[in-house]
């Protein structure tokens, strides 16, 4: 199988340690975390994805918003410069030990976290990962 995920959520992976928008929401997140710790593929995408699946049915879902799409453009440009090669819609990857790594030192030094500015969770994940990306569930 493969996990569908927008461009920013490559970020949001890094810091996930249980916590989000609502119960439904976590326990999605909980299954997709372990889909991945299990070697699973990813599929970038355009706009929602399987991490946005239970906001969907919401009102009006932030993940619908232009600010969730600045996000996408912003983390796809400085995920794609950090693993050298283009994060688009339609490109697969896997997070194998080395690229999370690679990407979790990148996050802490702060070289992609422009697409952060202005989330609601940025504290959260600037928390996690000063404590050296303890209880993260991937």
């Amino acid at each position: 199988m493969t996990v569908r995920l927008r461009s920013h959520h490559l970020l949001c992976l890094l810091t996930y340690v249980g916590k989000g928008y609502s119960a439904a929401f976590v326990a999605n997140y909980d299954v997709i975390a372990k889909r991945l710790g299990r070697g699973e593929d990813i599929l970038i995408v355009s706009g929602p994805d399987d991490i946005c699946r239970p906001l969907l049915g919401e009102a009006e879902p932030h993940c619908l918003r232009e600010s969730a799409a600045g996000r996408d453009e912003l983390a796809a440009r400085d995920v794609g410069k950090l693993l050298a090669r283009p994060i688009e819609a339609g490109v697969r990857l896997s997070l194998d030990a080395a690229t999370l790594a690679a990407l979790r030192a990148a996050f802490s030094a702060g070289v992609t976290r422009e697409a952060c500015q202005g989330c609601e969770w940025a504290s959260l994940c600037s928390t996690v990962a000063a404590g050296g990306y303890r209880d993260v569930r991937l």
